[in-house]
């Protein structure tokens, strides 16, 4: 009997532990897949744009080899999405709307301010303008991210990551 009791106990802590995200009410623009633990899919955490509003914003000015000047991006921090999620992994496999893909370290998200822009200089970025999603990470803040390994993460037209 207490054989039982310890497993029953045992599989209700790991399923307090995986959460329930609210499911997305407007159109899907990211889907998050992989060794995750909160899902509002079959395995997957599908978010529209109410619901990234809702993780903690950050605004990033910065230059970036894509436009001219200095941009200001508003967007989630990606720490956010990914504590949201419940990512357990140590990579992410970043897939654009066309198949371009890039590997991220979630590091990446962690020890810097990176954000997943959904605004540039005040206005929702269409596809045409890179959007929905771009991968902004701090370049002014921090010259080493001023490189060809982190501007090939910089993925945009984002429409899902993998945790890996």
């Amino acid at each position: 009997m207490k054989l039982l009791t310890a497993l029953a106990l045992t599989l209700t802590c790991a399923l307090a532990n995986a959460g329930t995200l609210d499911s997305p009410e407007g159109p899907v623009i990211l889907t998050v897949s992989g060794a995750i633990e909160n899902t509002n899919g079959d395995g997957v955490a599908q978010f529209d744009k109410a619901m990234l509003e809702e993780l903690q914003q950050r605004t990033t000015e910065t230059t970036t080899p894509w436009h001219e000047g200095v941009v200001k991006f508003e967007g989630p921090l990606g720490r956010a999405l990914l504590d949201a999620v419940g990512a357990k992994g140590e990579n992410m496999e970043v897939t654009a709307i066309n198949d371009y893909a890039s590997n991220v370290p979630v590091a990446d998200f962690y020890d810097h301010e990176v954000i997943l822009a959904l605004k540039a200089d005040g206005k929702y970025m269409r596809v045409r303008d890179k959007g929905p999603l771009f991968i902004i990470y701090p370049f002014d803040e921090n010259p080493d991210l001023k490189s060809e390994v982190i501007h090939n993460r910089s993925v945009w037209q984002i429409k899902s990551i993998d945790i890996q």
